[in-house]
């Protein structure tokens, strides 16, 4: 009357829960580096859309935007824009891709550049900003739905 009782798990139950697991990690990187990729584009457009801002208050205040020839004069410690608390100190001067931001203002204009996502996705595409326009689709959140819906009973 000597029975052997099995404890454990055989082979193959290890492989599957392996391979199970294996599965789910592989779904949850790639999901991770691309929320991760869009909190960068997201970033990028916000400190655009910060100086941008920061430019047209002072627009509004002197009548005409200050002479600036790059971003970093833009949003360096010297910048008019940080001496009359347009916009905050230590605006980044780079995109989180480590790419500069460009940028140049005149008495009548601006126009922000941003290179957008370096390994070219069509979702974080390059965008520029202007007085009154952003251009070359970044219109807010990447993958927002769009603003043209209807009115009910229209």
């Amino acid at each position: 009357m000597n029975k052997k009782t099995q404890a454990g798990f055989s082979l193959m139950e290890l492989l599957v829960a392996m391979m199970i697991i294996a599965v789910l990690a592989t779904i949850g990187i790639r999901q991770f580096r691309e929320f991760s990729a869009n909190a960068r584009y997201i970033k990028a457009h916000d400190t655009v859309k910060i100086v941008s801002e920061g430019l047209d208050q002072y627009f509004l205040k002197h009548g005409k935007y200050p002479d600036l020839t790059s971003f970093e004069a833009m949003v360096e410690p010297n910048s008019p824009l940080v001496k009359e608390n347009l916009i905050p100190v230590g605006v980044a001067n780079q995109d989180p891709w480590a790419n500069p931001f460009e940028g140049k203002s005149g008495k009548g204009t601006y126009e922000l550049k941003c290179a957008g996502d370096p390994n070219g996705s069509p979702d974080r595409p390059p965008f520029a900003v202007e007085p009154g326009k952003i251009s070359g689709g970044a219109t807010g959140t990447p993958s927002a739905p769009a603003a043209d819906a209807k009115e009910p009973g229209k």
